[in-house]
């Protein structure tokens, strides 16, 4: 059975990294949306969510079948825990993607905004986290992971400053409400995604080391 169980769990770890840059992928197709304006990125963005909601029941329900009749235990026990938390995140992180991808198509339509609100650079940030956060979860490199946590302030206090700067935008040009509250909610989607990377690097951690980092100050 030990035979079977780790062919079991090659086959799940492979389609957990198909996940992974399907929605690696989804994100950044998301944000390239915003920056260049452009609809039809946008529009591909949401053709994609389909694919990601059944790959992730789809990695869920052989999760539960590999406790089921497996009955893994110790390491293949954490691994199964964590795939099953990290493909829920991953999930997360798509729906987030589209919900940047409508933000900017309703914004490629609209006039242009002129704010200092450097939202390639936040998302630089977050794309690294979570492209950092997937790599460790590769390599079960938990020293790349805990370096993940770490950033996860510099995404927050980015967050903080550019809703201070739309939030006086919003008081000065309330003619300019609608697209300002936009621009506010892919700051906050942006966030989020860090925050899910997060979660993944702390998955990672409790694969590898048996740690349960979350709560914890990094």
């Amino acid at each position: 059975m030990s035979i079977h169980l780790q062919a079991e769990l090659r086959q799940l770890n492979h389609r957990l990294l198909s996940l992974c840059t399907l929605v690696e992928d989804q994100a950044q197709t998301a944000v390239r949306a915003l920056i260049e304006r452009s609809r039809e990125l946008a529009e591909a963005v949401e053709r994609t969510d389909p694919e990601v909601d059944r790959a992730e029941i789809e990695i869920e329900e052989e999760c539960l079948k590999i406790l089921a009749l497996y009955q893994p235990v110790a390491v293949d026990l954490r691994l199964v825990v964590a795939v099953l938390k990290v493909n829920n995140d991953l999930e997360r992180i798509g729906d987030l993607a589209v919900n940047i991808a409508r933000k900017a198509a309703a914004l490629a339509s609209a006039p242009p905004l002129e704010v200092a609100v450097d939202v390639a650079a936040m998302w630089g940030q977050a794309r690294r986290m979570l492209h950092d956060s997937l790599d460790a979860l590769v390599r079960g490199d938990a020293v790349l992971a805990a370096d993940v946590r770490v950033r996860d302030d510099d995404v927050d206090r980015m967050k903080r400053q550019f809703r201070l700067t739309i939030e006086e935008l919003i008081q000065s040009a309330p003619d300019r409400i609608d697209g300002l509250l936009r621009l506010l909610a892919v700051v906050r989607n942006i966030e989020r995604i860090a925050d899910y990377a997060t979660n993944i690097a702390e998955e990672v951690i409790y694969l590898v080391e048996g740690k349960i980092t979350r709560h914890r100050a990094t």
